[in-house]
């Protein structure tokens, strides 16, 4: 039996019955590696004999009969988060060689849950990028097509997944970076809401790891099955035990629903600003009729919906106002100079992206004030819907593109070419707001490709997503092992 392809539900109940050991499940994720990364390069930093260790230990408390929840298994974790003792660069060069000296919260909580981590997974460089490869530790391949990214910036770990290196992964998103990857590579994640999970330690290697509330990103858990994201979401969850941890703990509420004809859903296809290729069309679209098929009540239109223009500038001008904060500045000057030349009619996405990198306090404090009757739109339709089915980039895994001018890239959507960095609106449909987004596969490409959706929920309400996302794992399928 080929363990590396097992979810991590299985391998838990394999372990608890003794059919398996920590040190086979390991052993055999470790020749996987070693036989077919070369070619993935998804795994930059090996941890392979701490990994031995650890599954020795894990397999000795089972002889005691002692449980955790992800005891003895086998899994990987993003280059970005602190491990104690291996290096965090973020890609890059400069900090080739730092190493910290603890792990971050989540790095804590996955070994205090009895998890083996086999190593650390590839990242685009500064984790700025819909693809991963930097100059330390190169690119990373999609396994259905190696000359096609698996996407950014939890790319490795997304690469990783497929490639059977591991049942679980963590990673990180800002941008669609948890869930892009997913989509890419066939396999399941989830963004979590907004400070669900504590990110203490996944931080750039030039700065302290303190407990600070970011805005926009979150850490959330990557898989192979549906229900494993709820298994690695329950390890994830709760506050900074150095702040809000210390008076509150996390309750998340029940799915909203448990059988697929009690969901309504609302769903989406179609951006005003950018086309949705064929190929993520088809998988909306199948994703739709098991819907239907399963008795939920779909709709395709809401006068609910907050604007989808107004939510992708806003995003934008967000998600670029911390870009350039360490920008020299006479690069920052010469920045501020072609925003004040921007004409005001112009209100395309790159000039939502020139406005967002010199936007000053005051400005940001309207942006974010538009952002809240936004996030307040969200809370109406939520009354009337339990989820929002939509793309996550309008195509599926494109070919490798290092141009280091990531304003000059285009993205080729059914013949025609788009800016590479609009694909993003997306993805900041849900991190605009701080909304739970799970991706989930959805089919494949006629090339063959991966192809996933994601599905959106209320805040705070993860476990609802989630929940729909195994049933509809049980309607049309999910994972599949790369031919």
């Amino acid at each position: 039996m080929d363990w590396n392809f097992r979810s991590a539900g299985e391998l838990a109940a394999a372990l608890r019955a003794g059919e398996v050991s920590s040190v086979e499940l390991t052993e055999a994720a470790i020749a996987a590696i070693e036989r077919d990364e070369g070619v993935i390069n998804a795994i930059c930093v090996s941890d392979f004999d701490r990994a031995r260790a650890a599954a020795r230990h894990a397999d000795q408390e089972f002889r005691r009969g002692e449980d955790r929840p992800l005891l003895g298994i086998p899994v990987t974790v993003k280059e970005s988060y602190n491990m104690a003792g291996m290096p965090t660069t973020w890609g890059m060069p400069e900090f080739r060689d730092f190493v910290p000296a603890e792990d971050a919260v989540q790095v804590s909580r996955l070994k205090a849950a009895g998890a083996v981590v086999l190593g650390k997974t590839n990242v685009p460089l500064g984790l700025q990028d819909i693809q991963s490869f930097n100059d330390i530790y190169g690119t990373t391949n999609n396994p259905w097509d190696h000359g096609r990214t698996s996407g950014g910036s939890s790319g490795g770990s997304a690469a990783a997944l497929a490639s059977g290196f591991g049942a679980l992964s963590i990673g990180s998103d800002l941008a669609g970076s948890l869930r892009t990857p997913a989509h890419f590579c066939g396999v399941y994640a989830h963004k979590p809401t907004l400070g669900l999970a504590a990110n203490r330690g996944m931080v750039p290697p030039s700065e302290p790891a303190l407990p600070v509330e970011l805005d926009l990103a979150v850490v959330g858990p990557m898989a192979r099955a549906a229900r494993d994201l709820t298994l690695l979401l329950d390890v994830m969850a709760g506050p900074d035990p150095l702040t809000f941890g210390v008076a509150h703990h996390v309750t998340l509420p029940p799915a909203r629903h448990e059988r697929l004809r009690d969901f309504r859903v609302l769903v989406l296809d179609e951006h005003p600003l950018i086309p949705t290729g064929s190929a993520v069309r088809a998988g909306v679209n199948r994703v739709a009729d098991a819907l239907v098929d399963g008795g939920a009540r779909v709709e395709r239109h809401s006068p609910l919906l907050p604007d989808l223009t107004e939510a992708a500038t806003l995003y934008t001008q967000l998600l670029f106002s911390g870009s350039v904060a360490r920008f020299p500045v006479e690069a920052y000057e010469q920045l501020r100079t072609r925003a004040a030349g921007l004409s005001a009619h112009d209100r395309s996405l790159d000039a939502a992206r020139l406005r967002g990198m010199v936007c000053s306090h005051r400005d940001w404090i309207e942006v974010n004030n538009r952002r809240e009757l936004h996030r307040h739109g969200w809370r109406q339709l939520f009354g009337e819907f339990d989820a929002v089915v939509c793309p996550i980039t309008p195509t599926p895994a494109f070919p490798h593109d290092h141009n280091p001018d990531l304003l000059e890239r285009r993205l080729d959507i059914d013949g025609v070419e788009y800016a590479y960095f609009d694909q993003l609106v997306w993805a900041g449909l849900a991190t605009m707001c701080g909304l739970p987004a799970t991706a989930i596969p959805a089919g494949r490409s006629s090339e063959g490709l991966p192809v996933g959706v994601q599905l959106i929920g209320p805040l705070f309400e993860d476990r609802t997503t989630l929940r729909l996302a195994e049933l509809l794992e049980q309607r049309i399928g999910g994972f599949q092992a790369p031919e």
